[in-house]
């Protein structure tokens, strides 16, 4: 086999396919497309019952909990209490009992200089990620880094600075040797790729965008087109398809909206994602196009229920999807057309997961509805942890890993 060849079936292999684990080492598990394959989870809970452990997490962060070899993995954004500073850490705690581990200052954020966030914003919001011998953190322009799983910094850059607007958000993905994430700014927008071995640049691709607000925060996602890997992106205006070698974009689709965040999923041969602020449209693209596809590749567009927060799900040939204000959907994939679109209430910002037949939705106010996964929609469970939660589920052996804004909650079936 060409040596090239090999390493683009490799690289899918390790990172494309279905993945049957009991880690979840990213945003939004093995797939980073919010599904779960293992042991049976409940669907209810209070904040007693089906509660293995819940445990404080200083500081503020919306980021979500990872797992790996039984210990989970947050960030968090600590206020000096003597200054205005802030202190950037990553934390691990014991996956079976809740207890700390370690904490590990990363950054030190000048508090007086820091730009303004959003409310619904923290100053640790992206997702950290291992690749089972380190973890990556990432803190928007305000840098990223590189740990051991004892907490010792192996690097750290602040070499990607760029001017945010509301604050961080995109979380990184692990593509090979190389850590990707975007950054796309009120100033530059950009696609960036570090050697994760070292932090140093591997390469970046300016994003080319024109007109109007420019900042997004969407986490990209590796797909197999053909056999090939690609990274996409959606960004401002356009969303792209890149070459993981090189940074090479090698196509892109171009739409209205800013401030892009959900991160997208891909089946059937497309990539599905809204278009967010202001007016969010759901997006339906072919992936086997080269240059400006516009025209050629946006199979369906659909406005009803698409979010401006929350990251959809493909199960099969049905697209779940719930919006900002509370209406879920679930789409024929295919073409767009809605199966049933039916409030469940509340306000949504976090990502769903799937797992044996169901979808779990989390609301803002700490509120979950579990649906059916089907065609006719069913309510199955709902409950309630009554505080604030922005963060998305993570999920493994049985377990649902769930931040709130002063908590971390290992619930299961006790």
């Amino acid at each position: 086999m060409h040596r090239i060849h090999a390493f683009a079936v490799s690289l899918l292999l390790a990172f494309v396919c279905p993945v049957h684990t009991e880690d979840w080492r990213e945003f939004r598990g093995p797939t980073g497309q919010g599904q779960y394959d293992g042991k049976k989870l409940p669907i209810e809970w209070s904040t007693t019952k089906n509660v293995a452990w819940k445990t404080p997490i200083g500081g503020h962060g919306w980021s979500s909990p990872i797992i790996l070899d039984g210990r989970v993995y947050l960030t968090t954004a600590v206020p000096i209490p003597e200054t205005k500073d802030i202190s950037l850490s990553a934390l691990c705690v014991d996956a079976a009992n809740g207890k700390p581990i370690w904490q590990k200052e990363v950054f030190l954020q000048d508090g007086a200089a820091a730009p303004k966030i959003h409310t619904k914003n923290s100053h640790a919001s992206p997702t950290p990620i291992t690749d089972s011998k380190h973890l990556f953190v990432h803190f928007g322009h305000q840098g990223t880094a590189c740990l051991d799983l004892d907490g010792k910094i192996i690097w750290k850059t602040i070499e990607h600075r760029y001017a945010p607007v509301h604050g961080n958000g995109g979380t990184p993905i692990l593509v090979g040797d190389k850590l990707v994430f975007s950054a796309d700014g009120g100033n530059t927008q950009n696609v960036i790729a570090l050697d994760k071995a070292t932090g140093k640049t591997a390469w970046k691709t300016p994003r080319k965008i024109t007109g109007g607000k420019k900042f997004s925060f969407s986490t990209p996602l590796l797909i197999d087109v053909n056999g090939k890997p690609q990274i996409i992106s959606p960004g401002t205006n356009a969303v792209m398809g890149y070459d993981p070698k090189d940074g090479r974009e090698i196509w892109r689709a171009a739409y209205e909206g800013y401030s892009v965040i959900p991160r997208p999923v891909f089946g059937h041969g497309m990539i599905f994602f809204s278009s967010c602020y202001d007016s969010p449209v759901i997006h339906a693209i072919k992936v086997d196009g080269k240059g400006d596809v516009t025209k050629s590749h946006i199979a369906w567009k659909l406005a009803k229920g698409a979010p401006h927060a929350p990251s959809m799900l493909l199960i099969g040939d049905e697209l779940y999807v719930v919006s900002d204000r509370g209406l879920a959907s679930c789409l024929d994939a295919k073409t767009g057309k809605p199966h049933w679109q039916e409030s469940i209430g509340g306000a949504y910002s976090a990502s769903p997961f799937y797992a044996d037949g169901k979808i779990y939705f989390q609301s803002e106010d700490g509120k979950t509805t579990v649906v059916r996964a089907a065609k006719q929609f069913e309510v199955l469970a709902t409950s309630n942890l009554g505080e604030r939660t922005f963060a998305s589920y993570a999920v493994a052996d049985g377990a649902i890993y769930l931040r709130t804004e002063t908590l971390l909650y290992r619930i299961q079936t006790k």
